[in-house]
């Protein structure tokens, strides 16, 4: 039995979509993902959004080096470490809205998961009844119950809909029809918490939306006293142009959420940052108020490592340069793709994040016929794009050269203009 027919006998991968065989790797390094079959992939989407500066970058690869040289892991109640301490402290001093701690757990969907819980027991620390949380049509905030919670209802969660906590959804941010929803739900003051995705939807096709509108979004839950929760789990770390998608917003979340490329895409952790005001409300010798939750490997002192020495990489004006490269490509690549007469529906840009959704005269949707077969076709061509349904979307890593990116453009050039609709 070959090492593939194994994989095809024994792992459960997710998303388990694709008829073909999985993909083995070899080895990975900067933006390519080198196959056991001599294959070298460029990865334009990032390893699925996490891998910030290349894969193998010698910076947070040393970092883990050093690390392990003392220890692999402790428990973190009763116990700390230089390595959490360090992160949380940077990572306060560079999130917007004067964060005050850092909630440690392991993914995207378990910060979610950690700030929701919060919200909650906010008020009933407070001993004030709100019970609502609002959340923006077409949301996807993780897989895990509270995330689906307040994740648009749709194919991915119909078999557990019937186990979700209610949630009231505003339309999709692009008209002021989402302001005055929002500010009608508001109105009747139960509402306990407001979670977003701030300037783009990933999940739900890359949708990209403008920041006055969301500054009227949190002007209204800060006149009802609404707490502000920031899922910046895809984009945080500069992958909207600036380091924080909330940074374009006057007003500032209570909580933000972070993950994906937390670590630069070497080890799971997560992150759920609090003001002073939320963290108020937990200061207490009383165990009702206490905030029982916690993970096994919670502030796991490699990640940690990692994620210092990524953040570094991050902050440098080198980084910053890459990021406003990629942006300025894209930028270009806009201008030629609308020269073109190609059937889409719109092609934009939001730092990092190319996205172009093809019009093949069906819904938009993940499960849009087109996703297979363009998937298909840009690893034909030796590149990994995983597109959103009819959405193309590109988001790669910083360290990606024009030459590197324009091979990527090339392929969705040839793709489009070979498509049969």
């Amino acid at each position: 039995m070959t090492t593939i027919q194994k994989d095809t006998q024994y792992v459960w991968h997710p998303f388990d979509i694709y008829k073909s065989e999985n993909l083995l790797v070899k080895k990975a390094k900067g933006i390519y993902i080198y196959l056991q079959d001599g294959r070298k992939i460029i990865d334009g989407i990032s390893s699925w959004w996490v891998n910030l500066h290349g894969h193998r970058n010698p910076k947070i690869t040393n970092a883990i080096a050093k690390q392990l040289r003392y220890f692999e892991h402790v428990i973190f109640a009763g116990f700390t470490h230089t390595p959490a301490i360090h992160l949380a402290q940077n990572l306060c001093q560079c999130l917007p809205g004067n964060m005050k701690k850092i909630f440690f757990s392991d993914n995207g969907s378990t910060s979610v998961e950690v700030a929701l819980k919060m919200t909650i027991q906010y008020w009933h620390n407070k001993k004030i009844k709100k019970h609502t949380i609002v959340a923006i049509e077409g949301a996807y905030h993780g897989d895990t119950f509270g995330a689906m919670s307040v994740a648009d209802r749709g194919s991915f969660n119909i078999p557990f809909e019937p186990y979700l906590f209610d949630v009231l959804f505003i339309p999709f941010p692009e008209n002021k029809d989402s302001i005055s929803n929002f500010n009608d739900i508001c109105k009747n003051n139960n509402v306990a918490a407001f979670i977003y995705e701030p300037i783009v939807q990933g999940s739900a096709g890359m949708r990209i939306y403008d920041a006055k509108i969301l500054q009227k979004l949190l002007e209204i839950a800060q006149k009802y006293e609404v707490l502000c929760v920031a899922d910046e789990v895809m984009s945080g770390f500069g992958r909207t142009q600036t380091l924080f998608a909330s940074q374009q917003c006057d007003i500032k979340p209570d909580i933000i959420c972070l993950s994906k490329g937390l670590t630069g895409g070497y080890l799971p952790l997560g992150a759920t940052a609090v003001n002073e005001k939320i963290l108020l409300q937990f200061q207490s010798t009383a165990i009702e108020n206490i905030f029982l939750h916690g993970h096994s490997y919670t502030a796991n002192p490699l990640a940690c490592a990692a994620a210092m020495a990524s953040l570094q990489i991050t902050l440098s004006q080198n980084c910053a340069n890459q990021r406003n490269d990629i942006a300025e490509w894209h930028s270009e690549f806009i201008a030629y793709i609308n020269s073109k007469n190609y059937p889409l529906k719109r092609i934009e840009s939001c730092g990092t994040i190319l996205v172009l959704e093809i019009d093949n005269q069906v819904d938009t949707s993940y499960f849009n016929s087109l996703r297979e077969y363009l998937y298909q076709e840009f690893l034909n061509r030796d590149i990994l794009l995983r597109p959103l349904g009819n959405i193309i979307y590109v988001l790669p890593p910083y360290c990606i050269t024009k030459k590197e990116m324009k091979k990527i453009y090339n392929a969705i050039d040839e793709v489009l203009d070979g498509l049969k609709i």
